[in-house]
């Protein structure tokens, strides 16, 4: 590893814990794990980038506020209809059809709706999509691309 990656290493390591450090496993577990997965995800998609210490920096700082934020309010049921939902709106409906998807237990509901099918300059075929998640009363919105990988799974790429 070259030197300034193991300093951004150490750095998206820091921030994440920094940031969740408010909020202990303990208390409030979907805010933390949430925060420091999207901590870790922005951090490795800044450096994937080739972005340096300030966008790896950046995409730590964004990762876990959003993962937190969305963390705070989805539990593990809600996730998995919402990934159920994503799967088949990559897989099987035309741009512009939304796939529903709620959680009975806990009443939260969503939908994801791709918005451009491309493919990509890799030969890979992506999806952009839109996604709404409707939790506590309140409407989240986010937007995203996912792609096709060799073996026929989708990778979103947020």
């Amino acid at each position: 590893m070259r030197n300034s990656a193991i300093r951004a290493l150490g750095l998206v390591i820091l921030v994440a814990f920094t940031l969740t450090g408010c909020a202990s496993i303990q208390d409030d577990p979907k805010t933390a794990i949430g925060g420091l997965g999207g901590a870790a995800v922005g951090g490795l998609i800044g450096a994937a980038a080739g972005a340096g210490g300030a966008g790896i920096a950046a995409g730590v700082l964004g990762g876990a506020l959003l993962g937190g934020v969305i963390g705070n309010f989805m539990d593990q049921r809600d996730k998995q209809f919402e990934a159920q939902a994503a799967h088949r709106a990559f897989e099987t409906v035309p741009s512009g059809t939304a796939v529903p998807w709620t959680n009975p237990d806990s009443g939260h509901s969503g939908t994801v709706m791709p918005t451009r099918t491309y493919q990509a300059a890799s030969g890979a075929y992506c999806r952009e999509y839109q996604q709404t998640a409707l939790i506590n009363g309140k409407e989240e919105r986010a937007y995203g691309k996912a792609c096709r990988q060799p073996d026929g799974s989708w990778k979103v790429n947020d």
